[in-house]
């Protein structure tokens, strides 16, 4: 078994972020700027959102936190999301996910100026923005060095708009057999986990995929993330599957760090074509 080191290669990102970040404040330029909006008290949101918080400090990227409260109105958060849209001094926006259920979230999204839309949310965001959770998983499988072009892969997802993204980004990888589904029945997901060669899972229910449901030396890219007590625990049991896998990306220390890393390199990015537009 191979763990896929979430961690390290998300050092690895930020150390790259940090130094151009440095040098370009060296040079008389602004530190980039994330708002970061968060409603509600939600634990797992509020975690979240200081490990943000913290990791831009480190690397120069200045944070501006806007906390509404649970009961806020569609209107008044459309209104702060359209004023830090107009904010010059705010290269881009983060709206913490997710919101609560009074909230229609796609038509708060939609109120965000794709050009700062530092988690690749909407669909028109700039083509240099890749959703981080997108991003992640291209280089947890390219750091695999497997041949992609010869592997049938399965993706497991709950909304159809993340499943086709998904399968969007394996094909570009060189994938010629994608099967994705949606649900959380066993017997379903075990008909394609069981048969394919690379799984992807992102259904967030902790410690379902078992080694009596995944093929043998297969790799496997954990998304899922849940908190279950003080422990935080992926779609796959690992203990169970340590050692039936080739490859496999832990929780925690796997997809987190990463999504974090890529994050704030949406965020370097965006701040970058600012300057040049």
């Amino acid at each position: 078994m191979n763990i896929i080191d979430g961690r390290a290669l998300a050092e690895k990102i930020k150390d790259d972020i940090a130094l151009e970040i440095f040098e370009a404040v060296k040079n008389g330029e602004t530190h980039p700027s994330l708002a970061i909006v968060l409603v509600g008290t939600r634990p797992d949101s509020k975690l979240y959102v200081s490990l943000k918080e913290r990791e831009a400090k480190k690397l120069g990227i200045d944070t501006y936190l806007y906390e509404l409260e649970e009961t806020v109105s569609e209107t008044e958060i459309i209104e702060t999301i359209k004023f830090l849209n107009d904010d010059d001094a705010i290269d881009s926006i983060l709206v913490q996910l997710p919101l609560p259920d009074n909230l229609d979230t796609d038509k708060v999204m939609a109120a965000l100026n794709p050009k700062k839309d530092a988690d690749g949310f909407l669909n028109n965001h700039p083509a240099n923005v890749l959703s981080p959770v997108l991003a992640a998983v291209r280089l947890m499988l390219e750091d695999t060095k497997i041949d992609m072009t010869k592997l049938s892969v399965g993706a497991l997802y709950n909304s159809e708009i993340f499943g086709e993204a998904l399968k969007n980004l394996l094909a570009d990888l060189g994938f010629k057999k994608i099967t994705g589904i949606t649900g959380r029945e066993a017997n379903k997901v075990k008909e394609v986990s069981s048969q394919v060669d690379v799984l992807i899972t992102a259904i967030g229910v902790p410690l379902f995929i078992k080694d009596n449901m995944i093929k043998d030396r297969a790799v496997i890219i954990d998304i899922g993330t849940t908190k279950v007590g003080a422990k935080v625990c992926g779609d796959v049991d690992f203990d169970s599957v340590k050692d039936k896998v080739s490859f496999i990306s832990p929780v925690p220390g796997g997809i987190g760090p990463m999504t974090i890393a890529f994050l704030f390199k949406n965020v370097l990015s965006i701040y970058k074509n600012k300057k040049t537009a």
